[in-house]
């Protein structure tokens, strides 16, 4: 009888779109949440006449291998090396850059996209590699919690094949810590230091899956709109005009620091974000704000935010 709870992915990137990057046990990661749907189909039905009511034949016109997964937002353990989850945010068109033993720092691009392997294995005897797998991630802190990446993303399909489950080797996954004030900190809205309760910002990635006649198909990036939110304690309005801000479209940077420790330390920067309405609540009899907001990109572009690991 298989296990839900045994199971196991081996993830690597791909040299070249579509091509098996043959993950090894070394690439295994450790996830918090694992949804990998086998196979999701298109079908189109047959419009054939019959003399009888009843469903008519469908035929199967595309093919692909929906991919939910959330991992700890925690750095590799070393600085200037990449985590383990490093291969997934290369995925979510984002350009990895690595300075030797000092940092290694994710920013979005707008072309030459990563894509990596995923062979997934079941408590079964099954595997099935998952090629091409392409995507978008959101990133979240709440207080007193485990800060999470968790990617929504899709990859092509291949039938499983009978293989054991290998023996994984877990590494650049440093321990993660929670989300508090003596790990989080440096947390700064449009110049002023704030106290957080939450913060979330979807990559806002777009993706299709792309198969057309005479042309290789593939999961397409045809776009990027990042969006999310930050809730803080509400300062006085003398001290910072939040409404006064969102009303004008002034533009400001967000950023934090998660994590005290070389290796394990997160900092996420947005330089230039523009507020939507903002929304009033209550918090430990507390007044907090939450602030809806959007990462723009400079007249260079590819520079809305950064997630730098030192």
């Amino acid at each position: 009888m298989p296990l839900w709870r045994n199971r196991l992915a081996l993830c690597k990137i791909e040299t070249t779109y579509n091509t098996n990057s043959s993950p090894a046990s070394s690439d295994a990661l450790l996830f918090t949440e694992l949804d990998v749907q086998p196979l999701a189909v298109e079908l189109t039905e047959r419009e054939t006449i019959q003399s009888y009511f009843g469903n008519r034949a469908s035929i199967v016109t595309q093919r692909s291998v929906p991919v939910k997964a959330t991992v700890e937002l925690a750095g590799s353990g070393t600085a200037g090396t990449a985590p383990r989850w490093g291969a997934l945010m290369r995925s979510c068109a984002a350009a990895e850059a690595i300075v030797a033993s000092t940092s290694v720092t994710y920013s979005p691009v707008s072309s030459s996209f990563s894509s990596y392997t995923m062979d997934f294995y079941k408590d079964d005897g099954a595997r099935q590699a998952i090629t091409g797998i392409r995507g978008t991630a959101e990133l979240s802190l709440s207080a007193g919690e485990v800060p999470t990446l968790a990617f929504d993303q899709m990859g092509q399909y291949t039938a499983p094949s009978a293989l054991s489950l290998p023996t994984p080797t877990y590494s650049a996954q440093a321990s993660p810590v929670a989300v508090n004030s003596d790990n989080t900190t440096a947390v700064s809205v449009h110049g002023f230091s704030a106290c957080m309760s939450a913060f979330s910002m979807s990559l806002g990635v777009d993706m299709t899956f792309r198969q057309l006649a005479g042309c290789t198909k593939e999961v397409l990036v045809t776009g990027r709109a990042p969006s999310g939110s930050i809730t803080i304690e509400l300062p006085n309005f003398a001290t910072k005009d939040f409404l006064a801000i969102v009303s004008a479209q002034t533009t400001g940077s967000i950023s934090w620091q998660h994590g005290q420790t070389a290796g394990n330390i997160v900092t996420f920067t947005a330089s230039t974000c523009a507020f939507d309405a903002p929304s009033i609540e209550e918090a430990d009899a507390v007044t907090m704000i939450t602030l809806p907001f959007r990462p723009l990109p400079s007249g260079a572009g590819n520079d809305e935010w950064s997630l730098a690991l030192t």
